[in-house]
């Protein structure tokens, strides 16, 4: 009996220090991932001016300017600046997405995968938070690219809910420094939708990415890319993210 009980609580004890180092390994993932985000992203409220270029077989087809006011990491809006696309917002609150239209009063439903230009969908631009809407998991250390001597932490992506953009990523990030390398970006279905690279350089005095670069793998011949020309931080009133409001409403 004395020695029955004895397993019993060695067993709970190792239970117990198990559970512990799968927390302590999700939070260093966790970890990993808010330093990641770090490189994209300055501050809870932000405006980031993007421009969007496309091209197809090398050449560029379309370039585009957006604004993305962002307020935590649950609510954004994105102002079409070009001429082609004046007065066009997308409007991003948790889950839910709609594209306001200048001439209808009524705000549009729409998916965070769908289209915005290019390979550039929706989700790409209104949302960038991998700490707060993907559960994550240490794959292995090994080279950032085939042949490289750069060294990469490889992590695996789960989404926490069904309305994010992609499924499941695979990230790499830079040994050491966290900066994100490159990612393996899949769709519900579990298909490989898109990789992305980016690219940093020192801005403001610090290292961030200054373009993000989405290859399809559909049709092998689109490159679109996603550039950060600036970030500042911004608050705006409640008002603006309200769909209704922003149907009538002329923003600046």
């Amino acid at each position: 009996r004395p020695w029955a009980m004895s397993r019993k609580h060695l067993l709970l004890a190792a239970l117990g220090l198990t559970l512990a180092a799968i927390a302590s390994a999700d939070d260093a993932v966790q970890d990993l991932l808010r330093k990641a985000d770090a490189f994209r992203l300055t501050e809870d409220h932000l405006q980031v001016e993007n421009q969007i270029i496309v091209k197809k077989n090398g050449q560029v087809d379309k370039d585009r300017l957006y604004s993305v006011i962002l307020a935590g990491t649950r609510k954004s809006l994105v102002l079409m600046r070009s001429p082609a696309e004046k007065g066009q917002k997308v409007l991003m609150v948790g889950d839910d997405y709609w594209l306001i239209m200048p001439s209808s009063q009524r705000p549009m439903r729409i998916t965070p995968t769908q289209k915005l230009l290019g390979d550039a969908s929706t989700g790409d631009i209104a949302t960038l938070n991998w700490a707060g809407d993907y559960d994550g998991k240490l794959v292995s250390e090994d080279a950032c690219e085939e042949g490289s001597a750069a060294r990469c932490t490889r992590l695996a992506l789960s989404a926490q809910r069904k309305g994010l953009t992609y499924a499941r990523i695979d990230l790499w990030l830079a040994a050491g420094s966290a900066e994100p390398v490159r990612a393996d970006l899949y769709v519900q279905s579990d298909k490989l939708a898109k990789r992305a690279r980016f690219l940093l350089d020192k801005i403001d005095g610090r290292r961030m990415v200054h373009d993000m670069v989405i290859l399809d793998q559909i049709e092998k011949n689109r490159e679109t890319t996603v550039r950060y020309l600036s970030r500042k931080t911004r608050s705006v009133p409640d008002d603006w993210f309200n769909p209704m409001y922003l149907t009538r409403a002329e923003l600046e």
